[in-house]
């Protein structure tokens, strides 16, 4: 390596941010951040036009994320996230779905329902956490379990801020297989299904996912990454009088569990 590289990387690294953090690193995260965001290959170009740093720093940085193997670059010369990413996720996931547990514990304590936490991870909805019902007749969704999104009521919570295009490329992707005979098969019927969960601030799945259940959920609001809970339960159960009275308890939860998250960030 050029000494004048490893010097200028030294030099930026011993720089403090102003929230006296390591600038370097902040900006090399910033950049994974920026990458994901834009489908998770870029070019430099792209790159310095977004994050407004010159060209050269962004080089230095990339190329020391590639050395690391958390960026990776193309044939093409783009850059694009790398395989290490992979292990911090699955591992971060699994902690955020141990440290939801008292959250979703309250949401059985107080509901009676079996209460889930749910992570979109790339076209798929995987569940991170799981408190069961005491009832003797509950709901039971493994761990680790990945579902399609249109079927599900944490799917429909997860997309709803999606711009449509995005929605409907996903859907594209992944189809839209029947699970029952209500589950929504058209893009333009789930379309609207999102418009409904923006309206009244929580997602459905009434018999789509499986005959005889009924499961309500909300977006857990400006989780680090995106992120849903959701109640579970016979469909005898989990009435629209019932959902009155449960909506409101899952918002607050996902309020909670929000900033709880908010606060775990080195304040």
């Amino acid at each position: 390596m050029p000494t004048s590289s490893a010097s200028a990387r030294s030099t930026d690294a011993a720089k403090p941010s102003n929230g006296g953090g390591v600038q370097s690193l902040e900006r090399a995260f910033d950049l994974l951040e920026r990458m994901a965001d834009a489908g998770g290959e870029v070019g430099l170009s792209e790159l310095s036009g977004s994050s407004g740093l010159p060209l050269p720093t962004i080089h230095r940085l990339m190329r020391t994320l590639v050395a690391c193997g958390y960026v990776r670059q193309q044939p093409n010369r783009r850059y694009a996230l790398g395989p290490r990413l992979i292990r911090l996720g699955e591992s971060s996931a699994r902690l955020l779905g141990t440290w939801a547990r008292p959250y979703l514990a309250r949401l059985v304590e107080e509901t009676g329902e079996t209460a889930n936490m749910a992570l979109l991870d790339g076209d798929e909805i995987v569940y991170v956490a799981q408190v069961p019902s005491k009832h003797s007749m509950r709901m039971f969704t493994e761990v680790g379990r990945r579902v399609l999104p249109h079927s599900t009521g944490v799917g429909k919570a997860l997309l709803a801020d999606c711009p449509a295009e995005e929605v409907r490329a996903l859907l594209a992707r992944t189809g839209m297989p029947a699970a029952t005979e209500k589950t929504i098969t058209t893009p333009e019927g789930f379309l609207a299904a999102l418009e409904q969960v923006r309206r009244t601030g929580y997602a459905v799945d009434d018999n789509e996912q499986e005959i005889g259940v009924r499961c309500l959920a909300v977006p857990v609001p400006d989780s680090p990454t995106a992120a849903a809970i959701s109640i579970s339960g016979p469909a005898g159960r989990v009435t629209e009088a019932a959902t009155e009275k449960i909506v409101p308890v899952l918002q607050e939860v996902a309020r909670d569990l929000s900033a709880a998250l908010a606060n775990t960030g080195g304040h």
